[in-house]
């Protein structure tokens, strides 16, 4: 039957119509941002997850700074123990030729005293945005390392009494070159004086520098190893973070190869739609025909 008041066939043809562009439209988005899921309104469960792991990796992109500029820390209090140590053994090689009996003690001093303020300017210097290790009264500091939305921050901790050299450039009386030896309790690294000293007093001298060459190398090694610790966490977070933009990639990405085959498949339906549509409109011209 034919009537001028409804066309089933363009009904049909609109809705088939109405379906592909909506069909086209999401496929056109999916090339354009190269993404499946772009909204809640996509898939609101992939969406919350994905959401959750792309802010969980904007946090460990923070922790992989953090643990630069930690590294950068480290690295400049290690350099800084190192020739600390290489200090320390030229005034055990002086002290050593000061218990010649024939050595001239005062000249001997100089290059002792030379070489201890070259101590307190190390030590001093050894600074980064704020951190001395080597110029401090102790304490632990904590270094960022990783980071998880369960546990929060986590950190790797350095005990810095460890490595104090002293608490202070100007009047040092703790840490390993500042306070007083236990053999030559009258002065430390920092303080000694040979100009009058005896054989006695040079070698309980040589003993607390032996002592503190000791210490230094502990401290270095210490440092040594939250260096390694520090590469070993770099690496994880960085695998970590891999691993979660992987995992937020397989959630939300678009597959290309197929949305490019979809998006042509579609445009031919909708060309299609339109003919269609075309044709059935077309129809109800023909009833003009039955009145001469």
């Amino acid at each position: 039957m034919s009537s001028l008041l409804t066309n089933t066939s363009a009904m049909t043809a609109l809705a088939a119509l109405t379906k592909t562009q909506a069909n086209l439209n999401t496929t056109q988005n999916q090339v354009s941002t190269g993404l499946r899921i772009s909204s809640a309104a996509d898939n609101a469960s992939y969406w919350s997850i994905a959401t959750k792991m792309q802010s969980n990796v904007g946090a460990l992109g923070a922790v992989s700074d953090a643990l630069s500029e930690s590294s950068a820390l480290v690295s400049t209090m290690t350099s800084a123990l190192q020739s600390s140590i290489s200090v320390v053994n030229a005034i055990k090689n002086d002290l050593v030729t000061a218990s010649n009996p024939a050595s001239d003690l005062s000249k001997i001093q100089t290059d002792i005293a030379a070489r201890q303020s070259l101590l307190l300017s190390i030590g001093g210097s050894a600074n980064f945005s704020g951190q001395n290790f080597l110029e401090t009264t102790g304490g632990t500091v904590d270094l960022v390392a990783s980071y998880d939305s369960t546990n929060g921050v986590s950190f790797l901790s350095v005990d810095t009494s460890q490595t104090a050299l002293f608490d202070s450039t100007t009047a040092p009386t703790t840490g390993i070159l500042g306070a007083n030896g236990a053999n030559f309790a009258t002065a430390s690294v920092l303080s000694l004086d040979i100009s009058a000293a005896t054989a006695g007093d040079l070698a309980n001298m040589l003993k607390d520098v032996e002592t503190a060459i000791s210490s230094l190398t502990t401290a270095a090694s210490t440092l040594g190893a939250t260096t390694v610790n520090i590469t070993t966490q770099q690496n994880f977070v960085s695998n970590l973070t891999d691993s979660l933009t992987t995992g937020v990639g397989s959630l939300v990405d678009a597959n290309m190869n197929e949305a490019a085959t979809k998006l042509a498949a579609l445009q031919v339906q909708q060309q299609l739609g339109i003919q269609a549509l075309s044709i059935s409109n077309s129809n109800t011209q023909l009833i003009l025909k039955l009145f001469p």
